[in-house]
């Protein structure tokens, strides 16, 4: 039994799914590569794709934005909880206790209807992020303004303007690119709560709280904070040459599936790069480069799709502490594709463990402890 240990389950092959996998390299979304559906499609269309197979129709799509519309009001009780949350509480745990909350005013009556549910759950969570970041601003929550995309909603109730159509087109991109991502640690956490028959917003709590563990989640958020000690191109090539030279760690680069290169951080760059034009932010990327080409030119260790990421939502005049939270605004529909899809063909997790305490013995008299 101890030769099959794997340390974090690495190379175990944990369960069936339809939902996503990454194919020699390749992330596809229900067989559709993330290159074409980031060309080609929105968020609204992934959602929709991840909850029910395959991509929907003009009418399909169309009832599907409605839907999302008409769940977006966020319940009165869970704003005036928002207010009475310390503001020095960190964004994710507002996050996790606001959405356990929002489930006692889940509005689905079916409880088996577990995609309306996830629908919900998105304009929820996209709601509460909004919500929180204006009430630490000193700003009143804002109402949803049908008809707007997911993305340029969510920078609508949080800056308080329709955003243009390039900064909508930046959010919405990366939505697409964290909407799934196969067994990692909060979507395996989500469905290991649903093999329990627990309920999908006990899922999508539990899946909030992997998330938030810096292993996981959070890297956007560290890159950026990487990024923004330097003001020059220049400053960030002395720095990386120091950090290659004493192996420092050197956030938003490598990553455990992706040996060659994510494919993700390629496609979001370039975009990144239109969007530091149009903000006349070029110095960026410098920075961005200077940290960049070494590690791969001389390192072969290539960016994640969290480099691009954390710069991007900067350029977006977004605030480091929701970065991991619009994570959570995307992976969603994941997570909820993944509880779907487990509780339809369900067997509980119990998987085995390597015990390495001490061999049995007896118990001796209290008085003849040492």
């Amino acid at each position: 039994m101890s030769d099959n240990y794997k340390p974090g389950l690495e190379g175990v092959i944990a369960g069936d799914t339809a939902v996503a996998c990454v194919d020699q390299g390749v992330l596809l979304y229900r067989g559709y590569p993330i290159e074409q559906l980031a060309e080609k499609a929105t968020f609204e269309e992934c959602a929709f794709l991840l909850l029910n197979d395959d991509l929907p129709n003009a009418a399909q799509l169309a009832a599907f934005k409605k839907e999302l519309d008409s769940f977006r009001a966020l319940p009165k009780e869970v704003v005036d909880a928002l207010r009475l949350i310390p503001k020095d509480v960190p964004m994710m745990d507002v996050l996790r206790s606001m959405v356990s909350m929002t489930g006692h005013f889940d509005p689905v009556s079916d409880p088996a209807d577990n995609k309306r549910r996830a629908i919900w759950l998105t304009a929820q969570i996209a709601g509460i992020v909004a919500a929180r970041y204006r009430l630490l601003n000193g700003q009143e929550p804002i109402a949803a303004k049908p008809g707007l995309s997911h993305a340029a909603q969510i920078l609508y109730q949080a800056q308080g303007a329709e955003p243009d159509a390039l900064s909508a087109k930046l959010l919405d991109l990366t939505l697409i690119l964290y909407a799934e991502h196969e067994f990692n640690a909060s979507t395996f956490t989500a469905r290991v709560i649903c093999s329990t028959m627990s309920d999908l917003v006990s899922a999508i709590v539990g899946a909030i709280g992997a998330l938030k563990g810096p292993l996981h989640g959070g890297a956007n958020e560290a890159a950026m904070e990487m990024l923004k000690q330097f003001k020059s191109g220049d400053e960030a090539k002395e720095w990386i040459k120091d950090a290659l030279t004493d192996k420092k760690k050197v956030m938003g680069f490598g990553h455990r599936v992706y040996k060659n290169g994510d494919h993700r951080a390629q496609i979001l760059e370039v975009e990144l790069r239109k969007l530091a034009v149009s903000k006349n932010q070029q110095v960026w990327m410098d920075i961005y480069d200077a940290i960049k080409d070494p590690m791969v030119n001389e390192k072969r260790i290539f960016p994640n799709v969290d480099y691009p990421c954390g710069l991007t939502y900067y350029l977006l005049g977004l605030p480091l502490d929701l970065y991991t939270p619009l994570f959570v605004a995307s992976r969603v529909t994941g997570w909820s594709a993944h509880f779907i899809e487990q509780a339809a063909n369900n067997r509980i997790y119990r998987p085995l463990s390597k015990y390495v305490g001490p061999a049995s013995h007896s118990v001796a008299p209290i008085d003849n402890r040492g």
